[in-house]
């Protein structure tokens, strides 16, 4: 049987919002999708050691149509919010400091390293693999950057499908170890691997070249 979900109101700064939203957005997923990605591949310590953004300030308030009530249909300012549904359990602190990192890794601020430490499960049925790969991968595809329709066209585009903040001073090891990193995740050789990414990222560098921006 499923979990049974909850639904969270999560107040937060409007920037926050609409920052977390924008990324939700460009995924193609729910920002339950975005906090449920990070806290399973990510652990709790890690979490933890993210700033929490917060709850919005007095003057920052956002304004909705009651829906029902007495009120019905009349203005109602209130604090910002981010509304999720997940397995009941989590704090709202936490889940705001989820979305942060989810918000810090799509911007190349933060890196995720998935490793196995433990010893491998004889016992752990094919199907059951199979699943986890399948689940792993979605999760991978929802922090990895969206691919470009038109391809890698420009210096913007190349730092995007790098991850790298549009003002970033780039150096020749830089750019080398997010490409190995990068294309140890989306090579179509990988368990996670997508081919179309690993084609924009060989652009990306491409073109990062062409400019002489690495050499």
């Amino acid at each position: 049987m499923a979990a049974s979900k909850k639904s969270y109101a999560i107040p937060c700064t409007s920037a926050f919002r609409d920052r977390v939203q924008s990324l939700a957005a460009h995924q193609n997923v729910n920002v339950g999708d975005l906090a449920r990605s990070v806290m399973l591949m990510v652990p709790p310590p890690a979490i933890e050691e993210m700033d929490d953004p917060g709850e919005p300030t007095a003057d920052d308030r956002e304004t909705v149509i009651l829906k029902s009530g007495p009120g019905a249909g009349k203005p109602w300012r209130r604090k910002p919010r981010l509304q999720v549904r997940l397995p009941p359990g989590h704090d709202i602190p936490s889940l705001r400091k989820a979305l942060n990192l989810a918000l810090a890794m799509a911007a190349g601020e933060r890196i995720l390293k998935v490793e196995h430490n433990g010893k491998p499960n004889n016992e752990m049925r094919l199907g059951d693999a199979e699943k986890e790969v399948d689940r792993l991968r979605s999760i991978v595809g929802a922090l990895s950057f969206k691919p470009l329709p038109q391809g890698v066209k420009t210096r913007g585009d190349a730092l995007y499908v790098f991850g790298f903040p549009q003002n970033i001073k780039l150096g020749p090891d830089l750019v080398k170890s997010r490409f190995r990193m990068l294309a140890s995740i989306h090579h179509p050789d990988s368990a996670y691997g997508d081919t179309r990414r690993m084609s924009q990222l060989n652009q990306a560098m491409a073109k990062l070249r062409a400019l002489g921006l690495y050499r």
